[in-house]
């Protein structure tokens, strides 16, 4: 794949929190970000890893949730089951691929495991008592994995991460060519966080009778990619 027709990703959408449920999910964000920051460092390979299986949480609990709440009050979902199931899945797809680039190691299995359980749980509390803010916090995180993967090709750029062939999977799964290598795989990763980052952030704003798209551009973020278009799968 080459660079003229990798997906357009806009960096520098960031929501401004309004309110104390956007400034929580905000902190939430930032605290578990210099978590990352400080424990992967710039190994980008293995913080996908750990990070993409808590991120394939809270699509997988919106989900339900919605689910049991329609059929309890026999409406309809307005497509947001089948968007939030996709988007658990998605990210599922990342961790796959990313195992292949970096297997983790003994310490990192443990760390998903006890990850996963405790994100769940408080996801899922979350979910029940706030949606508006469990929607604002995923938004939020993706912002930071667009973030984090932007930095990623950056490594790969400057020659710091090896550009290894793409594994098979992420091949199969975005139709990439045969030829297609890491760098590749990162950018449309990269795209399906930003759709992710919009799409939820939308959701939190229709909860509470906000325009979907109010999001706004943050030029202090990252450099400026223009004109996002989402062409993987």
């Amino acid at each position: 794949m080459s660079t003229a027709n990798a997906p357009l990703v806009d960096l520098s959408v960031h929501y401004q929190p309004s309110g104390l449920s956007d400034r929580f999910a905000l902190g939430v964000t930032k605290f578990l970000r210099l978590f990352a920051d400080t424990f992967f460092a710039k190994r980008y390979g293995h913080r996908a890893v750990v990070l993409e299986t808590v991120a394939a949480v809270p699509g997988m609990v919106g989900a339900t949730l919605n689910h049991l709440k329609c059929l309890r009050r026999m409406e309809d979902d307005r497509g947001w089951i089948r968007t939030l199931m996709d988007e658990a899945e998605n990210e599922r797809m990342h961790l796959m691929t990313f195992i292949e680039v970096c297997k983790p190691t003994t310490f990192e299995r443990f760390m998903v495991i006890a990850a996963q359980w405790v994100f769940y749980l408080f996801f899922f509390g979350l979910y029940i008592v706030a949606p508006k803010t469990a929607h604002r916090l995923v938004g939020y995180f993706e912002e930071e994995a667009v973030i984090s993967y932007t930095h990623y090709l950056a490594e790969i750029d400057e020659g710091r991460s090896p550009n290894v062939p793409a594994p098979a999977i992420a091949i199969r799964y975005w139709d990439l060519p045969a030829d297609a290598t890491l760098r590749d795989v990162v950018l449309v990763v990269r795209a399906d966080e930003a759709h992710h980052r919009d799409v939820n952030h939308g959701f939190a704003n229709d909860l509470v009778g906000l325009p979907l798209g109010a999001v706004a551009p943050c030029p202090a973020h990252v450099e400026l990619t223009p004109n996002w278009r989402k062409t993987a799968a």
